[in-house]
């Protein structure tokens, strides 16, 4: 258990890290756009994006 969340947790940092290093303007611009959410729009981004790793993990477990 821990060393599969030790390679999630290595695979995200991974993913996380490719468009910095691919198309670090477009990234900047995109966290740009981020910060000028409000929270409520970020929280929703959040939920969003944990419903839809919850729906990923059940389907390809």
């Amino acid at each position: 258990m821990g060393s599969s969340l030790l390679l999630a947790f290595a695979l995200m940092l991974v993913l996380e890290g490719l468009l910095p290093f691919v198309a670090p303007r477009a990234w900047r611009e995109t966290f740009r756009r981020v910060v000028e959410l409000s929270d409520g729009q970020i929280r929703f981004l959040g939920l969003s994006s944990l419903s839809i790793g919850l729906v990923l993990l059940t389907l390809f477990r």
